[in-house]
């Protein structure tokens, strides 16, 4: 599955799809209903892409009406649980089998390395659907200890139609980690990709329909926050939506739902994660190599991107010395060569939003320890920033971009004080040699995962998700996540010998 092509290979794919841009509603690829379209720009070149359908409250009403239909006509949650098991198989083959084209596709849409895109994004997407596919037949329903008179059936039952709304950071695995449980669930399903990369999402759908999964139950309406995202959150006819984004945006859909009909809000938010490493530390080595990877994958645009360091005072200028070192392999260049680390962040406007963090750097009396180069209006090189402080614009805004920020400490107590003071409570790292310590540490920060003397968000198995204003409702991931896009019901049968008349109601 991690079978890279070479550059060349890459961009003679990219030169000879076809690219489309069109909505994905019933089964059917459809324009817009007004005919409008925008443009959707390959960051790293600044050429557009291809013309996307500007969909509104129109085209949701018209996806809503379809998936309604077939949630209500049983076309795919009376099926069988080995059938849409085997449905969901035969679409991650499909997927497996259009993996480069993918991967190409992600990353001209997103500016992400493709190298990237190939060994983790396309192949952790197959995983997970495959992965959900195979639990469809593994989770059991239940029964209540209620003794003799009676049997309590505690059953589950899909939500209905799922609304799915996408970030633009990690398209293609963020709708895999959201349509998987939910058509696993027996849900229908619309999903509203970021206007930014709407590419991959189109496409996942034309696959998922060509591997049986019937019309209506998987659509994709594309188009902006206001023109889709409102009239979604704020949709009567949806039952539940599973939102990872901005803070900012996901409380919005708090309130659409409060608006409406109290529809079910998942929300996966933003983050601003540290990473502890204690004076005990074992080894500096791995701890600089993890520390660059979790700041710099996917440039720093990553909700659980490692963004500030937190470090003992005692080792930082000897860690600091190696994460320099590292990050001399994060080769900054052509997104689609794929020895190439670091790409171009997603859009102008977003490459000019995390230029300003450098920029004020000498303002706040800040040292720039290594990068800050930035090029063609869309490359931003890794970044480590000292002298951070709890006042500082670093330490406390989600930057979302190829930015590292470093604090000392002199005491754990300091350490644990430092991790939690943020709004955000999302992911951390510890970096220790002592189990005591490490365990004591991940106890005491305030955030949906910890790990311990590496980086990482666990694997499928393994919820995902935050604290605080992280995250809201369910989790991503893992058995978990089906427990979101279901609905338990009890069924209370009596089996008593009691007559009618002496039933008590």
């Amino acid at each position: 599955m991690s079978d890279l092509l070479t550059a060349h290979e890459y961009k003679a794919i990219a030169e000879t799809m076809t690219i489309g841009g069109n909505a994905f509603i019933d089964g059917i690829a459809r324009p817009a209903i007004s005919g409008e379209t925008f443009p959707t720009i390959n960051p790293a070149t600044g050429r557009e892409l291809a013309r996307v359908a500007a969909c509104d409250k129109a085209d949701v009403d018209l996806a809503v009406q379809k998936a309604r239909e077939a949630f209500e006509d049983g076309r795919w949650r009376n099926r069988a649980p080995a059938e849409r098991k085997r449905v969901l198989l035969h679409f991650a083959r499909l997927i497996e089998r259009n993996r480069h084209e993918l991967a190409v596709l992600e990353s001209l849409d997103s500016g992400k390395p493709v190298a990237e895109c190939q060994t983790i994004d396309v192949h952790e997407t197959i995983n997970t659907i495959r992965w959900h596919a195979e639990l469809i037949d593994k989770i059991y329903d239940s029964t209540a200890p209620v003794g003799q008179g009676a049997v309590a059936l505690v059953v589950r039952e899909p939500i209905g139609v799922v609304a799915c709304v996408l970030p633009w950071n990690f398209p293609l695995l963020m709708m895999a980690w959201k349509i998987g449980p939910a058509l696993a669930a027996g849900c229908s399903v619309i999903v509203k990709p970021a206007e930014e990369t709407s590419l991959t999402a189109i496409r996942l759908a034309e696959l998922a329909f060509e591997a049986g999964v019937p019309a209506g139950v998987l659509n994709v309406v594309t188009g902006s926050g206001p023109a889709v995202g409102e009239p979604i959150g704020r949709h009567p006819g949806i039952d539940m939506v599973s939102f990872t984004g901005s803070t900012e945006t996901g409380k919005r859909f708090l309130r659409y739902a409060a608006d409406s009909n109290m529809k079910r809000v998942v929300l996966e938010c933003g983050g601003k994660n540290p990473a502890i490493v204690f004076d005990d530390a074992e080894d500096l080595d791995l701890v600089a190599e993890q520390v660059v990877l979790g700041a710099f994958w996917n440039m720093g645009e990553n909700c659980s991107a490692t963004s500030r360091l937190i470090v003992h005072e005692k080792v930082k200028d000897e860690l600091l010395s190696r994460i320099k070192a590292y990050m001399r392999e994060w080769r900054m260049g052509d997104p689609l060569d794929p020895s190439n680390r670091v790409g171009a962040l997603v859009s102008r406007d977003h490459f000019e939003k995390v230029k300003s963090y450098i920029d004020r750097i000498p303002a706040e009396n800040l040292e720039l320890v290594e990068g800050g180069r930035t090029e063609c209006g869309a490359f931003i090189e890794p970044t480590v920033v000292d002298g951070v402080t709890r006042e500082s614009s670093l330490f406390r805004d989600e930057v979302f971009g190829p930015l590292l920020s470093v604090t000392t400490f002199s005491s754990m107590a300091e350490a644990i004080a430092l991790a939690n003071d943020t709004p955000y409570g999302l992911a951390a790292s510890v970096y220790t040699g002592s189990l005591k310590r490490a365990l004591k540490a991940a106890r005491e920060i305030r955030a949906g995962t910890v790990t311990v003397n590496c980086f990482g968000e666990g694997d499928i198995t393994t919820p995902f998700g935050g604290f605080k204003e992280s995250g809201f409702g369910g989790r991503d991931k893992s058995i978990f996540a089906h427990d979101q896009y279901t609905e338990l019901k009890t069924i209370w049968i009596d089996t008593s010998d009691r007559s009618v008349d002496e039933t008590i109601w």
